[in-house]
């Protein structure tokens, strides 16, 4: 059973991303790849903007081991959007991060899911706890 689209209300924090030529596909809206490009530059944006991050040097890296995504409505360029981001799980190495695509000036998700980050150490690629900077910024947006 598909899920009910969410609104602007359900999530804590919002990143803004404009649409390009280039995402319309050859049916005249956003191809569903794209979606999944805007969840992980959403999550790594505001973890980077926070200076929790250190995508090039960090001991810790978040890798994504599980996705989805519902689509209610169609987005297409040259759209603006914002995408909705909350924490709905934080584990001692993993966290689960729930999104929602909305257009510019609408309160009900064009699309929404989820992905899930287990972080790692750099080296070994084995699971590490969440470094405390993280999970207090994740925290912030749990709900």
């Amino acid at each position: 059973m598909k899920p009910e689209a969410k609104k602007r209300g359900d999530f804590r924090h919002f990143e803004a991303i404009d649409t390009r030529w280039m995402d319309n596909d050859a049916y005249g809206h956003v191809n569903n790849v794209v979606y999944y490009s805007w969840f992980d530059t959403a999550v790594n944006r505001f973890l980077i903007t926070h200076g929790v991050l250190g995508i090039e040097h960090g001991a810790v890296i978040g890798l994504v081991i599980e996705t989805q995504c519902n689509y209610f409505a169609s987005v297409a360029f040259p759209d603006r959007i914002s995408v909705g981001v909350c924490v709905t799980k934080l584990g001692n190495s993993s966290v689960r991060y729930d999104l929602g695509i909305f257009r510019q000036g609408e309160e009900t998700a064009s699309a929404q899911g989820h992905f899930v980050h287990v972080y790692v150490d750099r080296e070994t690629r084995k699971p590490s706890a969440i470094p405390l900077n993280m999970r207090t910024l994740l925290n912030s947006i749990l709900l």
